[in-house]
């Protein structure tokens, strides 16, 4: 098996879409007010920081963030039968809560929708947002469960054959997203 590689976003067209996305938040919330950013482990978390930084550059007013693990809320991979131990959310400020907040989860990949719906059990072992709304960098269809993105950087058509790649500074050295495409040999 071959695999056939396309870059779809580069740094610019990533750096274009979170700009694109922040002015949506702020039009579709009529500012920032009562919102938090919570970004999904693991570049989820970095797009959230960007995304946050770039809501401040715009509006000159730094937004609460966040990042959420959801590794003991996933329906697809096996656990031990153990209790869910801590928070599984972090915000930058100690005394930051996501009650009768507009909480704004931030994904790389939307796909099934799986990753979502176990973002949104965890978020609300952890209090009661006023609403939830999801941003996406990439939204590569094949639904599983009825879930639809507020805000999307990309709609990336795929086959089940292809897998959407993100690769982030922070983690990867590079900005990019990319379609990987297996072949037979």
């Amino acid at each position: 098996m071959s695999t056939e590689v396309h870059i779809i976003m580069d740094e610019m067209a990533i750096r274009r879409a979170l700009t694109r996305i922040a002015h949506e938040i702020l039009e579709k919330n009529k500012g920032i007010e009562d919102c938090i950013l919570v970004g999904i482990r693991t570049r989820g978390v970095y797009l959230a920081e960007r995304l946050a930084e770039r809501i401040n550059e715009i509006e000159g007013t730094p937004v609460p963030f966040g990042e959420l693990d959801v590794t003991n809320y996933r329906d697809d991979i096996e656990t031990d039968g153990s209790e869910k131990n801590g928070s599984p959310l972090k915000l930058n400020a100690a005394d930051l809560s996501i009650n009768n907040k507009k909480v704004i989860l931030f994904d790389d990949v939307l796909y099934t929708g799986r990753t979502i719906r176990a973002a949104m059990d965890a978020l609300m072992d952890c209090g009661r947002p006023q609403m939830i709304q999801l941003a996406v960098l990439a939204d590569r269809g094949h639904r599983e469960l009825p879930i639809r993105p507020d805000y999307i950087g990309k709609n990336v058509p795929t086959s089940r054959m292809e897998e959407v790649e993100v690769a982030l500074k922070e983690i990867d050295g590079i900005d990019e997203v990319r379609i990987a495409q297996k072949r037979g040999e």
